[in-house]
């Protein structure tokens, strides 16, 4: 569930770092373009889970709503390789009554390559019904205390964006 401290600051960017594991590359020794999403998904499960202390499995059983994916934006920007340690940021971009744009981002361990991003727009769904349905109160709150300011998702390309990150990790501004 949503449980805010109203006096805490949380942070709107998450990161971690992973490990390019072998099977997960092609002979090229390069991270196969289908498990990009593994890696940005298990990092935004484990971020939301440790930071936010939030449990999907938890929320779900008890208030039969998910997210569920809509579409997906990726660019490919330098390739991940087979051993390299890469970081993994996560931030919540957008959000309106029924819908969540989560932004990925893969970069070199140092942050200062750009790897991939990612744009995934999730619904809101009843799952008994499996129709579109608005985020509660608390989840809104949520979502006001978590959202990335600055990212004008409804104004900014996609490709506009990586320019930007790129530009971001070459100042040092990034994370």
């Amino acid at each position: 569930m949503f449980k805010l401290d109203p006096n805490k600051e949380y942070p709107k960017k998450l990161h971690s770092k992973s490990l390019i594991r072998f099977q997960d590359c092609d002979p090229l020794k390069h991270l196969n373009n289908a498990k990009y999403f593994d890696y940005f998904f298990n990092a935004r499960e484990d971020h939301v889970g440790e930071v936010y202390n939030f449990d999907y499995n938890d929320y779900f059983e008890n208030n039969h709503t998910s997210w569920v994916v809509y579409n997906h934006q990726i660019g490919y920007v330098s390739s991940a390789r087979v051993s390299e340690w890469v970081t993994i940021i996560s931030s919540t971009i957008y959000y309106n009554e029924d819908t969540l744009v989560t932004e990925y981002v893969m970069t070199d361990e140092h942050l200062q390559v750009l790897k991939a991003v990612l744009w995934t727009t999730s619904k809101y769904i009843d799952v008994r019904t499996g129709k579109k349905t608005p985020h509660p109160p608390e989840v809104m709150e949520f979502f006001d205390k978590v959202c990335l300011e600055g990212t004008d998702f409804e104004h900014t390309s996609f490709n506009a964006r990586i320019k930007v990150i790129k530009q971001e990790l070459k100042e040092g501004k990034f994370v």
